[in-house]
């Protein structure tokens, strides 16, 4: 039996679960191609940018990355945290510390969607800077600078070489974007993104860690939309959802679902909102067509309203947790 606290006059979760949820097949196998094709590509790599998402800047970074592509030690390396525009970063200083302590000591906050943000403006200047100071090798005859892009899924990276093309070519984007995880499944030709220097950069799938260490792990990575909504189940993540906005004390879904208060079932929740809203769909038994409440429909507006930033910025991460 789930412990239960009082909040806003109701008796909410302090704790979640479910009853059985498989998390061992997220991994699908282009993934481990992808790695494979990553580690090839190496030798022609100048600079390595890992993308991340800010708003869990701890979970499901993927270990894999810093043992196969020797991120920092073998090649100059950036760690891009994206979606800042959606992120409660109260406590960036203790993101910052954290992968410090890591050994990562190029750090960057970004939203991709904005190419003149801060942070997008500091990227190129960031790699000719580590290029330079960095050993060629084999490239060191090379005038021009090739970079490779890293991440799990949909955290930005396509967004990330877009927004760079189109700040420092003023060219229209070269790479698909959307909003679910997986639309980049192989290692592109390299894109050009700078002029002047000349910098071409690789686009590659988002490579998720082959285990995911806890099942509140894993729902942090489906709200982000890193897994497939479909793997987890809309029903699932959903009350994911309303349990951590609950713990968080933050109602605001309320008003977004046109609810009359909070509750904390979430079989409630999406029959009252689906209600509310006309989410209905049509089904057929002995009796003939009804019109039911479309609670999958109902989920997904409520996941896809915390993914737009409907309920304000987030920190998925408990960031006092960090060991620095």
């Amino acid at each position: 039996m789930a412990a239960h606290v009082v909040r806003h006059g109701l008796r909410m979760r302090k704790t979640f679960s479910v009853e059985k949820l498989d998390i061992a097949h997220w991994f699908p196998g282009h993934m481990a191609r992808g790695m494979n094709k990553m580690q090839q590509k190496l030798k022609s790599v100048d600079c390595i940018i890992e993308v991340h998402d800010a708003r869990i800047p701890i979970t499901g970074r993927n270990s894999l990355f810093e043992q196969r592509l020797g991120l920092s030690t073998l090649k100059p390396h950036i760690f891009v945290l994206n979606k800042m525009d959606l992120a409660d970063l109260r406590d960036r200083n203790s993101i910052i510390s954290y992968y410090e302590s890591q050994g990562v000591k190029d750090i960057i906050f970004t939203n991709c969607k904005n190419p003149d943000s801060s942070g997008i403006k500091s990227i190129i200047p960031r790699v000719s800077k580590l290029v330079q100071k960095s050993e060629r090798y084999n490239r060191s005859e090379e005038s021009e600078y090739q970079m490779m892009v890293i991440g799990i899924p949909n955290v930005g990276k396509s967004s990330l070489i877009n927004a760079l093309r189109a700040k420092h070519t003023r060219r229209s984007k070269a790479t698909q974007v959307g909003g679910v995880p997986g639309i980049t499944q192989s290692v592109l030709e390299r894109i050009k993104v700078c002029n002047n220097p000349k910098v071409y950069l690789l686009d590659t799938p988002g490579v998720m860690a082959p285990k995911i260490n806890s099942l509140e792990t894993g729902l942090k990575l489906a709200l982000a939309a890193t897994i497939k909504d479909h793997l987890v189940g809309e029903d699932i993540m959903a009350d994911y959802l309303l349990y951590w906005l609950n713990s968080c004390g933050n109602f605001s879904y309320v008003q977004y679902l046109g609810l009359d208060e909070p509750v904390d079932n979430i079989q409630q929740l999406l029959l009252t909102a689906a209600a509310k809203n006309n989410w209905v769909r049509k089904t057929r038994d002995h009796t003939g067509v009804r019109t039911v409440p479309d609670i999958i429909l109902s989920a997904s507006k409520f996941i896809r309203g915390f993914r737009l930033g409907e309920f304000g910025k987030v920190m998925l991460d408990d960031l006092s947790d960090l060991k620095i």
